[in-house]
């Protein structure tokens, strides 16, 4: 599950170096989500939660789908129907570990969608698992 690279695949789509992570943490890429999608583990529920927008901005399926809690997870993602989704940012409302092994992150997750502006309002619940957060599930709460 981790140890593979989905970085290349990446690159390759967006044709240019990224400097600034895409996850808005005021970090660069490569000390920020690079590392996490080359297979490093995340030390919090929050920098996964980071590097899951970073791999949906980037079309990282396969990362996107190891950092799933199985019980959750879909049997794949099709991110290339999502090619008119424009993602514009990421802001971090909230976090909270309930535990040392269950958490949750509010976020606002803006983007564009046929020219329209989209926000995606979600709280997420993560799970711990042998060292390994894992996204579990999320509730909307405006809806």
């Amino acid at each position: 599950m981790y140890g593979k690279s989905w970085l290349s695949d990446a690159n390759s789509m967006k044709n240019k170096p990224i400097s600034d992570c895409i996850c808005e943490s005021g970090k660069s890429y490569t000390t920020c989500c690079e590392p996490l999608h080359k297979g490093q583990l995340a030390p919090t529920a929050e920098t996964l939660m980071r590097s899951r927008y970073s791999a949906y901005v980037l079309n990282l399926e396969d990362y996107l789908l190891a950092t799933w809690h199985p019980d959750t997870r879909p049997a794949r993602l099709d991110l290339s129907k999502d090619e008119a989704t424009k993602w514009l940012g990421l802001q971090i409302k909230h976090t909270s570990n309930t535990d040392a092994d269950n958490a949750t992150v509010e976020f606002v997750a803006r983007y564009k969608l046929h020219g329209k502006a989209e926000r995606l309002h979600e709280i997420s619940r993560f799970i711990r698992i042998e060292s390994h957060w894992l996204y579990l599930d999320g509730s909307f709460p405006e809806n």
